[in-house]
């Protein structure tokens, strides 16, 4: 089942290795107050991919952090208890 997946992951790897040597063309990025950015396409997918992670998890380890605290709030021995 390993060697399996590891053939998956290499095939992968070969298509999207493919694909980004492919795909090496210049692009023009603008943002406001007329700023650009030239870069090959594959490193600004890469970098779009990149940044919808981070934020992704940011939002993700908020909603973890507070779930927790929650938890750790209900857990606590209410003062009738005692």
């Amino acid at each position: 089942m390993r060697a399996l997946v590891w053939f998956f992951r290499a095939v992968a790897f070969v298509a999207l290795f493919g694909l980004a040597v492919k795909n090496s063309g210049p692009v023009e990025v603008r943002f406001y107050l007329d700023s650009a950015w030239t870069a090959p396409l594959s490193l600004v997918l890469l970098a779009a991919f990149v940044v919808g992670a981070v934020v992704g998890l940011s939002i993700a380890l908020a909603t973890v952090l507070r779930l927790r605290r929650e938890l750790a709030r209900l857990r606590q021995p209410s003062p009738k208890e005692s």
